[in-house]
């Protein structure tokens, strides 16, 4: 006799749930085997389903429950009505079985004496040629795991009749053991149909498979997971972590439990790099609440054990193995398939290139690689150990003043980067910098190119531009290392910003330069913000929700790095300190804020001495140079007409960005240089500028010259005079035009040197009279002054910041009778040193220096240690309190860690998001590099690509087959605009979806290691 079925169906109210509702028991009283009774559970208001005739025509009754109640809690509402021995069908609003289905499923369940649930095929409600869900297992860890989901229905799963469990809806359950097989609440969910069919197993049973029942299913019913993607993410980490604590053994589950948080921040680290952030919030949601709910995990471990009549080993064989799932999920493609826009970087010569650029390089600073640190201009020795380069890049006690206790410049961390790659001698990773610029500068410039063009020539055209850069030679000559660092990382935070709406990784990136080149010039910052707010303008103004929430990360830390900077300026009321420019302050030459120096910025030079040109040729001739950089500035205008116009006229955007920084720079002076203020470095804007110029250039040449005899004849001109602009500035150094020297590894006599040999917390006070009869007074920590100590506190500050020495030196040189010993110890001062200014003394430098060295001499406690390069040197005969990171107080301790640990995690989520992943790359690969592609403009193919003989028979050069593919390889505009990317077909898939749209999802196993 067939098996009494009662059909329970939960349903929530509203207009397109009722339509839904409408069309499940319509669906229900058009089967071939109809069913017995149906109850419906309204999980809220159930006036309008009472009013309706369709539904008193179906159910034998209603409930009415509240709108939270989930759909395990409303089928046991239900089940008291179900009469003894039926077989419960479990449905929702949106699931419609077509007509024959529970014929099939209870003629699958007579004919199978073991089985304890019959699974239907489900299929999407739009498509009924999609699988939406044929059967769930599980891994050996207990993650969930469709065993078809979001594929064509071929019939291909036709022959599958075993499984571990299934999605909930539509299932049919034995009369006999329904009262043992109920829907676990604890599961808030997600896997209850998995959940069930592993009970089922335990207790001798079997979940078999009814691929020929077909039910219909829309993701948004009441069984499905949750739409939104946190809740989804959360409900599915939930429901694993709950299974796992119920399923473990006894003496497992305090393991289980105390793991819990360590395995959050574990998952967290592999969410980052799997580029999938937001499911970061979501795990510790889950591990804090399934460590809270001991009694669900009890009740749950209750239910399994009065059932189990088998082993765990009889699901052994049910289970994905770690090779399958890899298996499963792979495409096929490996990393390297499916390539749209290829590098090329070796056989389009960018390799070679960057090769010459280092043999140009090595010929124009020759003598470098023998100095063991670099001097002249604004560079200073580094830090003898890696461990005090970090220490000044940290929140405490600043060392270039006394008990001044603060937060560091984010340039001290770029400073000590560069340090730790070269750890043994931390002040030679600057020499290294120097001779390595030329070339670096090219890579980024070439890697920079493939965002605007996949013309090689012109690749390589754009790395020599780049290098080739006034403004860049400039700052190598004058021995600027901010401004060399920016020009270096411009580009490649342009490379990862245009691209930032496409993945995580490269929001991650992004986010990273950034921070690197807004800490190492300040004043760019507004044109850089600027820039981002327009790029989040359009984003948001075409809908592009995930793109603009990648975007919204790439400020996140740099925002964290400034803050407690951004505070004490505030504090202080100096907000425009904020602009100054990192390191060493140099007041050397400059664009001035007048005709001539607005003039020498507007052609691209941050001198008026035009890179050289100046002292090389006479000045009537040398006015000239600035029509070397001509060709590439008519090219650049040339893109607003360019078949890319959109792409073109933002580079011209960010061109004048860049010279409106430069303008506004040189008319800025919050920094001082012994005494003396000097206006901020316009080379940061003009190399901002350069970016722009460049990019429009390469717009212009790649798309508005067609002919490529013109192309070829345009692209050589510009080079060509670049070349011959650049000849001054590459050859200062050999002339003795270039202030750079063999920078000593000390500023401070080798005597100090020594005893403070370690970075040991040695104060020096140093004492420099100046031309206009002026004292600079200046504390020096360790064995010299070094380029990561400095700070924008004292360098912008007009007022002295931490403990005034400056009385303490005014009186050091007067003849007021005090205890100068007993006041340098107190103030942790071991030494003094009357210094010389460089650059030559006039009559008043002299004299005062003179009465200086008189002065102290006379001093009691004050030893003469001898006469040097530095200057005179005195020590002190009395014991010395040392000061340093020692003297903070407890409170000062707990701000510093507190600030360290916010600055650290914001670093290592982008570092983590940074990582390329064998999906990001893949993903990366898919796409076409060039961001601003015009809809009708062709791909640039490599010359190998008539090799392959399949894409040359399929589509000519340049055509997409698809129109979907031809849009999604071209974007709007050169600011980043994403494609929206539709949700998982699949509901119920247990992994929650990265939000990451253009990565495909990993191949590798996302399991708890």
């Amino acid at each position: 006799m067939p098996a009494r079925v009662h059909a329970i169906i939960v349903a929530r109210p509203g207009s397109s749930s009722r339509a839904q509702l409408l069309r499940t028991l319509e669906a229900l009283r058009s089967q071939t085997a109809p069913v017995d009774a149906v109850t419906l559970v309204m999980c809220g208001d159930a006036a309008s389903a009472r009013e309706s005739e369709t539904v008193a025509a179906t159910v034998e009754g209603i409930i009415e429950a509240r709108a939270t109640t989930s759909f395990a809690e409303a089928v046991e509402l239900a089940r008291p009505r179900v009469s003894e021995g039926s077989a419960i069908w479990l449905l929702a609003q949106d699931t419609a079985p077509h007509p024959r289905a529970l014929e099939r499923l209870r003629g699958m369940l007579e004919r199978s004496p073991s089985a304890a649930v019959i699974a239907p095929k489900l299929v999407a409600t739009d498509n009924d040629r999609e699988i939406v869900s044929l059967g769930v297992s599980m891994t050996a860890l207990g993650r969930s795991v469709e065993l078809a989901a979001g594929e064509l229905d071929q019939g291909q799963h036709d022959r599958m009749d075993d499984a571990l469990g299934s999605d909930i809806r539509g299932i049919l359950i034995r009369g006999e053991v329904r009262d043992a097989l109920r829907p676990d609440p604890a599961l808030a969910g997600a896997d209850e149909g998995l959940d069930i069919g592993v009970r089922a197993r335990l207790g001798g049973g079997r979940v078999v498979l009814a691929p020929s029942a077909r039910i219909s299913v829309a993701p948004d019913g009441p069984a499905a997971l949750p739409s939104g993607r946190f809740r989804r993410a959360y409900v599915t980490r939930l429901a694993q972590l709950h299974r796992r604590l119920a399923y473990a053994p006894a003496t497992a589950v305090p393991l289980h439990w105390l793991s819990l948080l360590p395995l959050a921040l574990w998952r967290s680290a592999t969410d980052l790099i799997g580029k999938r952030p937001e499911a970061v919030l979501p795990e510790w949601g889950a591990a804090l609440t399934a460590m809270l709910r001991v009694g669900a995990v009890a009740r749950s471990r209750s239910r399994i054990r009065a059932f189990r009549s088998s082993t765990w080993a009889s699901i052994a064989p049910l289970r994905v193995t770690s090779s399958d799932l890899r298996r499963r999920l792979d495409d096929g493609h490996g990393s390297e398939g499916g390539a749209v826009s290829e590098l090329r970087f070796f056989s389009g010569g960018g390799a070679w290139v960057v090769l010459a650029a280092l043999v140009v390089s090595i010929a124009s600073f020759t003598t470098l690689l023998a100095w063991p640190a670099l001097g002249g201009g604004g560079l200073l020795p580094l830090r003898q150990t890696v461990a005090a380069l970090w220490s000044d890049a940290a929140w405490g006690v600043r060392g270039t003043a006394v008990d001044l206790i603060g937060p560091a410049d984010p340039f001290a961390a770029v400073v000590a980067v560069l340090g730790t790659l070269w750890p043994g001698a931390p002040s030679f990773a600057m020499v290294l910098l120097w001779v390595l610029a030329l070339p670096l500068a090219v890579l980024g410039g070439w890697f920079a190119a493939t965002r605007v063009t996949d013309r090689s020539g012109l690749r390589i055209f754009a790395g020599i531009a780049w290098a080739l850069a006034p403004t860049f030679l400039t700052a190598l000559v004058d021995g600027r290392p901010t401004a060399v660092l920016v020009h270096l990382l411009l580009p490649w935070l342009f490379h990862s910003a245009v691209v930032a709406h496409r993945s995580w990784g490269a929001a991650g990136s992004a986010s990273l330069l950034l921070a690197a080149v807004s800490a190492c010039t300040p004043s760019l910052v507004p044109a850089l913000v600027l820039l981002w707010v327009v790029a989040m303008g359009i984003v948001l103004g075409t809908a592009q929700f995930r793109g603009a929430a990648r975007l919204l990360w790439v400020p996140v830390p740099t925002a964290a790095l400034f803050a407690p900077l951004v505070f004490w300026q505030l504090a202080h009321g100096t907000p425009l300190a904020l602009l100054g420019d990192p390191g060493s302050i140099w007041a050397g030459p400059q664009a001035a804020a007048d005709a001539a120096g607005r003039l020498a910025l507007a052609t691209g030079f941050p001198t008026t001495d035009l890179a050289g040109w100046m002292s090389l040729l006479p000045a009537p001739i040398a006015a000239w140079a600035p029509l070397l950089c001509a060709p590439i500035a008519l090219l650049a205008l040339g893109a607003a007409v360019a078949p890319r116009w959109r792409a073109g006229i933002t580079l011209l955007v960010v061109a004048l960005a860049g010279l409106a920084t430069a303008f506004l720079a040189v008319g800025i002076t919050v920094s001082f240089a012994q005494g003396s203020g000097v206006a901020i470095w316009p080379g940061a804007g003009l190399s901002l500028a350069w970016a722009g110029l460049l990019g429009a250039a390469l717009v212009t040449l790649d798309t508005a010259i067609t002919l490529p005899r013109l192309r070829a004849v345009a692209t050589v001109v510009a080079a060509v005079a670049l070349g011959i602009c650049a000849v001054p500035a590459l050859t200062a150094f050999h002339t003795e035009r270039s202030v750079l020297a063999n920078g000593p590894e000390s500023t401070l006599p080798a005597y100090v040197a020594a005893q403070a040999a370690g970075d040991r917390d040695v104060a020096t006070l140093v004492l420099t009279p100046q031309n206009d009869g002026g004292l600079a007074v200046e504390a020096v920590w360790g064995a010299s002054e070094t380029l990561g100590s400095q700070s924008t506190m004292i360098s912008t500050a007009v007022d002295p910041q931490g403990a005034d020495i400056s009385t303490l030196a005014v009186d050091l040189l007067s003849a007021r009778d005090f205890d100068a010993p007993g006041e340098l110890a107190a103030a942790g001062i071991s030494y003094v040193l009357v210094a010389q200014i460089p650059g030559g003394e006039a009559d008043k430098a002299r004299t005062l220096r003179t009465t200086a060295i008189a002065s102290i001499d006379q001093r009691p406690g004050l030893v003469h240690a001898g006469t040097t390069d530095r200057g005179v040197l005195w020590r002190l005969e009395a014991d010395v309190d040392v000061a340093g990171p020692a003297s903070l107080t407890d409170a000062q301790q707990g701000s510093a860690r507190l600030v360290i640990t916010i600055q650290l995690m914001a670093v290592l989520a982008a570092l983590l998001l940074a990582i390329p992943t064998r999906a990001s790359r893949r993903a990366a690969r898919a796409r076409s590099r060039i961001v601003g592609r015009a809809p009708d403009e062709p791909l640039v193919l490599p010359r190998h690509a008539e090799d392959r003989a399949s894409l040359d028979e399929e589509a000519p050069v340049g055509v997409v087959d698809d129109p979907q593919d031809e849009a999604a390889l071209n974007d709007e505009a050169l600011a980043p605009i994403a494609e929206p990317v539709d949700e998982p077909s699949d509901p119920a898939e247990s992994s929650p979806p990265s939000d990451d749209v253009d990565e495909p999802r990993p191949t590798a196993v996302e399991e708890d290691r």
